[in-house]
């Protein structure tokens, strides 16, 4: 696992990094649609650590192929310790080519993989019971990192004020310069969900580095989606 330097060079680059991402978000996060668009946040706590997630997906209009997606997370150890710091905030810029298929083009800071600018290609279907994003992206690294990354979502009603609430989401970042494994996690909830809030069980099972280095965390999970 490339480790997070913690110099005070690289810190500077990476708050400026961390404040450039902010500023492209903030704009179409105040953006006002006649469609309410949720951004789903969730916070777990586990028997390892801390982690919170904010999901932004939106379109510049409502009638524009073009479109903003960010998964942004944030984990953390109880003793506060920045070698289990582990942070991903990506900005992609999306464009829909055809019926939920479409482009993806953008940046992501990663304190596995670095700051590193990035191409690729999404599929994206959401209805009342489901939510499904897979997208495939090339890093332009000096590690040519390619990722494969998804969310899908599970949410039947039952009753008028109650849904089940499943969810699995993944990620795998593969080294193709050298050949090995760089980042990798799987993610499970399992709860209820009523209106905009939803809260259950948690898993979150990540691997780091060469040597897969494995890092489980168990808990509970509450969640809440913002307009």
């Amino acid at each position: 696992m490339q480790s997070f330097d913690l110099e005070k060079t690289s810190r500077k680059y990476f708050l400026l990094s961390l404040l450039l991402l902010l500023s492209v978000l903030q704009p179409v996060l105040a953006q006002q649609t006649p469609q309410k668009i949720p951004i789903p946040t969730e916070f777990l706590i586990g028997n390892n650590r801390m982690f919170y997630q904010m999901v932004v997906k939106r379109k510049f209009t409502s009638e524009s192929n073009f479109g903003i997606l960010s998964v942004s997370s944030l984990s953390v150890s109880y003793q506060n310790d920045l070698d289990e710091l582990d942070m991903a905030i990506p900005v992609l810029m999306t464009y829909q080519v055809y019926k939920g298929f479409g482009l993806v083009s953008g940046i992501t800071v990663n304190n596995s993989v670095g700051v590193a600018p990035l191409i690729g290609a999404q599929h994206s279907f959401t209805n009342k019971k489901w939510v499904s994003v897979t997208i495939f992206s090339a890093f332009l690294n000096e590690s040519k990192n390619i990722e494969l990354f998804g969310i899908y979502e599970y949410k039947p009603q039952l009753s008028q004020s109650t849904n089940l609430y499943s969810r699995i989401q993944f990620m795998y970042i593969h080294n193709t310069k050298d050949n090995h494994h760089a980042r990798s996690f799987i993610q499970f909830r399992a709860g209820l969900k009523k209106q905009d809030f939803n809260f259950g069980l948690a898993a979150n099972l990540d691997q780091y580095g060469v040597q897969k280095t494995f890092k489980p965390n168990y808990g509970l999970f509450v969640g809440w989606a913002f307009y």
